[in-house]
């Protein structure tokens, strides 16, 4: 059974990343591709042990970080200066991937950019901004249109905040109840007794979700890689009709949307998680 290392990478303006990296070959699995995996607003890489085990023992290197300010990152918790800020934290992950993989493959190995809930707004405006460097999109259950929209005077404050730049007021994140993310008790309790998780962010890290969420709507024609969104069909977080209309503006000609019944929002913590995983594994092995 392959189990991660927890690693550290120093982003450009120096904050040490931490990541959970899971190799192939500590079990003499050939690497077959990188994934470059981002978690969800409360989330941290630990949440996703299982879906990162199945990708590894099919030969796929995951790269999982724990955004800046989340999970194992202490500092500055629940902040981020801009959206190209978490966007280069990505990248520089990506350098280092690459970097390591490279001398053990004689072909250069495509890279997948995993974004799961809010960080489906990092992956699509990683893959706007920079196809080049990223061979495919999996967007799960994306954060792209939440079904909870920032009023008129939320949104107006948020505005008051950056002109003023009050970045640092923190902000409650309004996901409180464990059972919107998964109907299993079980997983139900982890969530709500998870110590790692996120429950305040900034109004700067706000402000940099928006952003990024007109680098997605800007430049979605420029998101060309082979796509895979999966969705939750009773996801009380995300609404799914909006992802799929926002998805069709992209530039792919080769999109994949895969919705599971019987499902609330995080599929790593639903019943028929085997099956799901199966399939995004496939999926990552068959396309070009």
């Amino acid at each position: 059974m392959i189990e991660p290392a927890i690693r550290e990478v120093t982003a450009s303006d120096g904050y040490r990343l931490h990541f959970r990296h899971w190799n192939p070959e500590t079990i003499g699995i050939a690497c077959r591709g990188i994934v470059i995996a981002l978690h969800g607003i409360q989330s941290h890489s630990g949440w996703y042990e299982y879906s990162s085990r199945r990708m590894a023992e099919a030969g796929f290197a995951v790269y999982f970080a724990d955004r800046r300010g989340s999970g194992l990152n202490g500092i500055q918790r629940g902040h981020a200066a801009h959206a190209l800020r978490l966007v280069n934290d990505v990248r520089t992950l990506r350098q280092l991937a690459i970097a390591e993989t490279s001398s053990s493959s004689a072909n250069s190995l495509p890279v997948t950019l995993q974004g799961i809930s809010w960080g489906g707004k990092i992956a699509s405006a990683a893959a706007a901004l920079f196809p080049e460097e990223f061979q495919r999109l999996v967007l799960m259950y994306p954060g792209l249109v939440p079904r909870l929209q920032l009023s008129l005077w939320q949104r107006f404050r948020l505005n008051i905040a950056r002109d003023f730049e009050i970045v640092k007021k923190h902000i409650p994140i309004p996901l409180d109840n464990p059972a919107l993310f998964t109907q299993s008790p079980e997983w139900q309790s982890f969530i709500a007794h998870d110590p790692l998780a996120l429950h305040t962010v900034t109004s700067s890290f706000l402000n940099s979700g928006r952003e990024l969420d007109r680098i997605v709507k800007v430049h979605a024609s420029r998101i060309q890689q082979p796509v895979l969104v999966m969705l939750a069909k009773d996801d009380a977080i995300i609404d799914n009709l909006q992802v799929r209309h926002q998805v069709d503006e992209f530039g792919s000609r080769h999109s994949t949307t895969l919705m599971y019944s019987n499902a609330r929002h995080t599929l790593e913590f639903e019943p028929q998680r085997e099956t799901i995983f199966s399939e995004l594994i496939q999926w990552l092995a068959s396309v070009a």
